[in-house]
């Protein structure tokens, strides 16, 4: 019989996963097996192995559009073995590395313009991908920013939703996130990353410099509204699911979920991380956001309450908020309304010809 985690997985997970891309019947039959959560990385990597095996053999007949889409699946599947996975975190690190590498393998195949770009970071460094809209000169630039447990390999179809409409995408790895949690901790200011990650960007002549947007993704949606209300090169700014602040919720997130917390923000203990969470607020700087700020939730999201969307909305001069009724956590049970919206609302900011 199925732990409490993997039966929470199952109830939960199945729309967050095939939103991104996984396969809904690779998520049936391998989420079928499990009975106990140490046992979730490896039946998720073993998919990932039969994936990226199918896509060497159609690379090796020549077949690059079905060894480009291969690759894709056995990313995600790298990606979502580890995702709140902290059970043993050299198994995390190296799921993390193969997920990162069968994206870039995706990429040649898929878009082989996109890049990996370095953001010089505290001493080390960030990683994000640069993807750039085909035929489109001087394209605006949309920072997305994954949440607690996603990263940048989880997003090259929800870059695709802002390159089909004329916009550049840079999926960033911030403190905390896939490549960026090796050094650094998550963290309340996470602007630092996305000024650090704008300083490096703007050296460029490919996209439009004065035409920014950021978008992210539940705690993504907080990073993106401090990022906005912090520096103004970001013109307009969009949040999805995203919370107020996090420390009221801190004791109520599910198990798996808070041993993620603990985990990416580099936390000793339990408490330790419930002080990092209490510092995510965003109390007293929505005054700053003086940019349009969309703000897209579902009133039925377990994570977050609906209420924490509306006062977002309540201190943030020039904010408007879509409230689906029956949407989920980031709303990944209805991505055919909120993916279209986020896309088509930020063109419109950014001036975007349709």
């Amino acid at each position: 019989m199925p732990d409490a985690d993997i039966e929470s997985a199952i109830a939960h997970w199945a729309p967050r996963f095939t939103t991104q891309g996984v396969d809904p019947n690779d998520f049936r039959r391998v989420t079928a097996s499990l009975e106990h959560w140490q046992d979730w990385l490896g039946a998720w990597c073993d998919n990932a192995d039969m994936h990226a095996g199918l896509a060497a053999t159609a690379e090796e007949q020549g077949r690059s559009l079905t060894a480009g889409e291969a690759w894709l699946r056995a990313a995600l599947s790298y990606h979502f073995a580890k995702f709140v996975w902290v059970v043993d975190m050299a198994q995390h690190r190296a799921a993390t590395e193969k997920s990162v590498a069968a994206l870039r393998h995706a990429h040649r195949h898929l878009d082989p313009s996109a890049e990996r770009i370095e953001i010089p970071f505290e001493g080390s460094h960030l990683v994000g991908n640069l993807r750039k809209p085909e035929g489109v000169a001087n394209p605006p630039l949309v920072l997305l920013l994954p949440g607690l447990d996603s990263t940048k390999e989880e997003f090259f179809r929800w870059e695709d939703n802002f390159l089909a409409r004329r916009m550049a995408t840079f999926s960033l790895d911030g403190p905390g996130q896939g490549e960026g949690g090796y050094d650094f901790p998550l963290r309340a200011d996470y602007e630092v990353a996305t000024s650090a990650t704008l300083d490096v960007l703007q050296a460029r002549d490919d996209w439009d410099t004065s035409r920014i947007g950021v978008v992210g993704v539940s705690m993504g949606g907080y990073y993106a509204a401090r990022s906005a209300a912090a520096d103004h090169r970001i013109a307009a700014a969009v949040t999805v699911g995203g919370p107020y602040e996090s420390g009221s919720r801190f004791d109520t997130r599910p198990g798996i979920s808070r041993s993620a917390f603990m985990a990416y923000s580099h936390a000793d203990t339990e408490e330790g991380a419930r002080r990092i969470a209490d510092s995510m607020n965003l109390e007293g700087r929505l005054g700053d956001l003086t940019q349009p700020l969309l703000v897209i939730f579902g009133r039925l999201d377990r994570l977050v309450p609906y209420q924490q969307a509306e006062r977002v909305v309540a201190e943030a001069p020039n904010a408007q908020l879509v409230m689906y009724e029956e949407g989920n956590h980031v709303c990944n049970n209805l991505p055919y309304l909120y993916r279209p919206l986020a896309g088509d609302w930020l063109a419109e900011q950014l001036k975007v010809a349709q």
